[in-house]
């Protein structure tokens, strides 16, 4: 755990969390021999922070295939640090054509490779969170140019950022889990509305709307509440 990836509590921030599933998830297509293959999306990820992982500390990431369907795949990952840390995610990728962003069957090589860790395990696609409130508030969110990955979109885990900055300061205590869902790509210079809604539990929702429309959607809150559809286990 860097200097750089620590919020001032000490605890390892969001968004540096999911620089870290993500190259860890490259890392681990790449060692299985899939080459430079990156027309992968993120679709959703889910969260369960446990014991945060602190500043200094050093931690240990496994992660492995949990879940497929027709043309996405589930990543689940479980960080275990020195001191404690016990942090839980699975993610839900689906994959490109990289010629034309059409989400692309997996292929047998895919199946094979990945498949024994699936365990036959199905999963799907669909998106869970509720749409945007009426009227989209006071908020907004410009993605800067820093923020843009290569394919010229906003990283998902610069959307943490925002995230990140409503939670904070109205207070994130730990268990707790964080999902977010995306929708589409947004590049940057756009301005997004977004509303914010905090549950009695202390549960923030917050929603990413552009002119288009529903771009993501985070979720935030008490580990009995926030990304109550998910299971227990992360996936």
């Amino acid at each position: 755990m860097r200097l750089d990836e620590a919020g001032p509590d000490g605890w390892l921030r969001l968004d540096a969390l999911a620089c870290q599933l993500q190259d860890v998830a490259t890392n681990d297509y790449l060692d299985a021999g899939f080459g430079d293959d990156r027309a992968w999306v993120l679709r959703r990820l889910l969260v369960a922070v446990r014991t945060p992982a602190l500043f200094n500390e050093s931690v240990t990431l496994t992660t492995w295939c949990s879940g497929t369907g027709s043309r996405w795949a589930e990543r689940s990952t479980q960080l275990r640090g020195a001191r404690g840390a016990q942090i839980d995610a699975a993610a839900l990728w689906v994959h490109l054509d990289p010629a034309t962003g059409i989400p692309h069957r997996l292929t047998p090589e895919f199946e094979s490779v990945f498949g024994p860790s699936a365990a036959g395990r199905r999963v799907g696609a669909g998106l869970l969170h509720a749409p945007a409130p009426a009227g989209d508030g006071a908020l907004r969110w410009v993605p800067r140019w820093c923020d843009l990955d290569v394919l010229g979109h906003v990283n998902n885990a610069a959307y943490w950022t925002a995230v990140l900055e409503e939670a904070a300061t109205r207070g994130l205590d730990a268990p707790y889990r964080a999902e977010i869902e995306h929708r589409a790509a947004v590049s940057a210079g756009q301005t997004l509305h977004t509303p914010v809604f905090v549950d009695a539990d202390g549960t923030l929702r917050m929603w990413f709307v552009n002119e288009a429309g529903l771009c993501a959607s985070a979720i935030v809150g008490p580990a009995s509440a926030a990304g109550a559809a998910a299971r227990d286990d992360g996936r």
